[in-house]
């Protein structure tokens, strides 16, 4: 009966409204997903430090709005800014010997106090009233925002098309291919030639630039920018990595090529924040949303192993039947 009333008092009305609000967000953490993605799947490195690369994407861009910069060159000053975080743990990884999960955690504790430096304080308001959009006439404030969410969502459309096509270009190119090869196999490649220390270097650079970039977008959507704005991106970036991994592996049985792959991980954080939102419409304890981030990682990370041995399982029984 309890279950009835409760079930009855969801209002169904007031999930969809706030569907459009969540794709707009989704995008803005898919693109955070893609700059995950280049380092944990085609580097092989698990790289910490995007925690704090993305609160200072978001920290410089709206200094730079608060300063009279436009959206545009606030958003690129962002990612130059995320490079060199990249670059940083990069830096400590291959010069300095220090394991990669370690140069992460220390960059991101660096970038703690360097946030709260170019912020001046924890967080900082850029009011869409003063700054207004950028297809407003006179103004040159936000490229999206909360207030606008189907601008927002068109805005994030466009960016994530834009951003997968120049990461299918650049890991098409002779560069882009020695770093897959170094994150496939790092012996090998060396072998061959490649600067394995170099192509790193530009494969964090790389990340935590696109991941500045999506801590940008989300100062700009969301209006302001706190220090504590990245807690948790990793895993947010590899719950929809996995989701979106996921979902493509289930549409195409055969295998997908790169672009799609790199649309589903982009979706993946579409289907995160949705379900985050679902979450939060069945009225569970917003405190509890870090613990189920993690257990739908962990359903999605451990659904590929087991298949993997359920396949082996499945095709034994098969021998053994037809033996029989």
């Amino acid at each position: 009966m309890y279950l009835g009333v409760f079930i009855g008092s969801l209002s169904l009305a007031n999930l969809i409204s706030r569907m459009p609000a969540a794709v707009a967000q989704g995008f803005i953490w898919g693109m955070m997903a893609l700059g995950v993605y280049i380092t944990f799947r085609l580097l092989d490195v698990a790289d910490l430090s995007v925690d704090g690369s993305f609160a200072t994407g978001g920290a410089v861009t709206v200094m730079l709005i608060l300063a009279g910069w436009s959206a545009w060159a606030a958003l690129l000053a962002a990612v130059a800014v995320g490079v060199v975080c990249g670059l940083c743990t990069g830096l400590l990884h291959t010069k300095l010997g220090i394991p990669a999960i370690l140069a992460g955690i220390l960059t991101q504790f660096a970038l703690y106090s360097i946030n709260l430096r170019i912020m001046t304080k924890a967080n900082q308001t850029a009011s869409i009233k003063k700054f207004g959009m950028v297809w407003e006439e006179g103004h040159k404030g936000f490229l999206l925002s909360s207030l606008y969410v189907p601008q927002a969502i068109l805005t994030g459309l466009l960016l994530t098309a834009m951003l997968v096509a120049l990461l299918y270009w650049y890991f098409g190119t002779e560069q882009g291919s020695a770093l897959r090869a170094t994150g496939a196999n790092p012996h090998m490649s060396r072998a061959q030639g490649i600067n394995v220390g170099n192509m790193k270097l530009i494969g964090l650079a790389l990340s935590n630039g696109v991941v500045a970039l999506s801590g940008g977008l989300m100062t700009q959507f969301q209006g302001t920018a706190d220090v504590n704005m990245g807690r948790g991106a990793i895993v947010i970036g590899l719950a929809a990595i996995i989701i979106g991994e996921v979902l493509c592996d289930a549409l195409f049985t055969k295998g997908a090529n790169f672009a799609v792959r790199l649309c589903f991980v982009a979706l993946g954080g579409i289907a995160y924040y949705i379900v985050m939102v679902v979450i939060l419409w069945l009225r569970l304890d917003p405190n509890d949303l870090k613990l189920f981030t993690a257990l739908i990682v962990a359903v999605f990370l451990a659904v590929p192993y087991l298949q993997g041995q359920r396949r082996p399982a499945v095709a034994q029984a098969r021998r053994g039947g037809k033996e029989g």
